[in-house]
């Protein structure tokens, strides 16, 4: 089967990251209500610039992490993508492998062939963005050079970060949760912006935040999910036209704490981004 043509993956990450922003996302930024010093024009902009290096055709997919996530920092003038940019890189350089197999297929043999120059690039894209919460280990610190493999040192973080473990777990959270959330939200609402915001309370109310938990904690991060839980019966599809005051409220409330579940917004643009993956391929595929 043809690979997805870099043009066509640049619109459909530039797309992803846009449909994300138009959904109400208790706790991060989107176009109802800023966040965090940060606007949803940071985050277009971050999009933007990144886009081209994501789906960049014949470049290593460190070096791609590391110019998307380079160029979305001077366009934004802050971190809003590093999460994002570790997901999809992986994904787009896997949607343009002219081979057999599904999306997840391909993933796999993109995965497991990173290198050491890869490891350096990523490690590198880590220190500039700088995400909150960063911290220090006490093995393979990105605040030195790497001496493992990039999959070896993301298993090493897999227990404390979630983008870490989609590493060396083939996204599995993406492919057997993420994507099924999706694709039942979008038959209950038959609207984007809805089923958006039932994916990321789905994904918040299953999965304690890593960014939150880096930043604050634990128990922070499993008493947001716990909220998250508690207010299934106001988000689970079809979202009510009422159910808006009430996870605006919950937005507030964690912004007023300085809140941002971040990861929750990395996993929904990169299951956004993997759909529409999906759905070209198909497309693409003769006997579909």
């Amino acid at each position: 089967m043809p690979g997805i043509a870099p043009d066509i993956l640049r619109s459909l990450f530039v797309g992803a990251c846009r449909t994300e922003l138009q959904a109400l996302k208790p706790g991060n930024v989107h176009i109802h209500a800023s966040g965090h010093g940060m606007e949803a024009t940071h985050f277009e902009a971050g999009a933007q610039a990144a886009a081209p290096w994501v789906a960049a055709a014949d470049t290593p997919i460190g070096a791609r992490i590391l110019k998307a996530v380079e160029a979305s920092l001077a366009a934004a003038g802050c971190n809003t993508n590093l999460g994002i940019v570790l997901l999809c890189a992986p994904l787009a350089t896997a949607a343009a492998m002219d081979c057999e197999g599904d999306l997840r297929e391909r993933l796999r043999i993109v995965l497991d062939a990173f290198d050491e120059a890869d490891a350096r690039a990523v490690y590198e894209a880590i220190r500039i963005a700088n995400p909150g919460g960063l911290g220090t280990a006490s093995q393979e610190d990105v605040a030195e050079p790497p001496t493992l493999g990039l999959l070896q040192a993301m298993a090493l973080a897999a227990g404390r970060d979630r983008i870490a473990r989609a590493y060396v777990t083939g996204f599995e959270d993406i492919f057997s949760f993420g994507l099924p959330t999706l694709k039942e939200a979008l038959y209950q609402s038959g609207e984007i912006s809805r089923a958006v915001t039932s994916l990321h309370m789905a994904y918040l109310a299953a999965y304690p935040d890593s960014h939150i938990a880096r930043k604050f904690g634990t128990e922070t991060a499993d008493a947001v999910q716990h909220q998250a839980l508690s207010l299934k019966p106001v988000w689970q599809s079809p979202i009510s036209p009422d159910a808006f005051q009430a996870l605006l409220r919950f937005d507030t409330y964690l912004k007023q704490r300085d809140i941002n579940p971040g990861t929750t917004a990395d996993f929904v643009v990169a299951t956004l981004f993997a759909a529409s993956i999906c759905g070209r391929m198909r497309a693409l595929d003769p006997g579909a």
